[in-house]
């Protein structure tokens, strides 16, 4: 029979290196221009990676914040200071998916494919659209996949505000919040869930 003391300390020692296993990976942070308002955005972050679990969502470790840029994921995820934490929250997430993305390339073709066949016609250009056709039917899983990590994070209400107040990629919000279901099934059939 194990005494409680050896009880005590193995479960103690369990919870520790649980706590380890869980615990989100460091981000290194760059400011752009170090202005007040990209340090004010590094420290919202940094709050925002301590009040939510997103590990499941970190594909990078490398973060930039540049006052006027448009935010990217690629070469470097790069983020702009525009929005309160809930936009920034979104703008980081929907940036990381485009790394996962990336690494499920085929499943992610497959699926624009089949979008295309949905959605024959889609808006290219700001603000309904992405840069290109491809690049929209693209942003109809990111977009997606954004929207299921958001309502995760911060409740089906919050996340309909968040994507209501988008002011670029307008038509692709909008169908991600109107035909939810349709674009689940293929993110679904295509194995592209988080």
């Amino acid at each position: 029979m194990i005494s409680l003391k050896r009880y005590l300390l193995s479960y103690v020692a369990m919870t520790l290196l649980a706590a380890a296993t869980w615990a989100q990976p460091k981000l290194e942070i760059t400011l752009k221009h170090n202005s007040t308002r990209e340090q004010q955005m590094q420290v919202m972050l940094e709050q925002l990676l301590e009040q939510y679990d997103l590990s499941k969502w970190l594909f990078t470790r490398k973060v930039i914040i540049e006052d006027y840029a448009v935010p990217h994921s690629d070469p470097i995820l790069t983020l702009n200071t525009k929005g309160d934490k809930y936009a920034l929250l979104s703008r980081f997430i929907h940036e990381e998916i485009h790394w996962y993305l990336d690494q499920h390339l085929t499943r992610t073709e497959k699926a624009e494919r089949e979008l295309r066949l949905i959605y024959p016609k889609v808006p290219v250009g700001y603000p309904e659209g992405a840069e290109s056709e491809d690049s929209s039917y693209l942003h109809l899983i990111v977009n997606y996949l954004e929207y299921q990590a958001m309502k995760e994070l911060v409740g089906d209400a919050k996340a309909k505000e968040v994507f209501a107040a988008k002011d670029y990629y307008k038509w692709i919000y909008q169908t991600v919040l109107a035909d939810e279901g349709r674009i689940g099934r293929v993110v679904k059939k295509n194995k592209l869930q988080i």
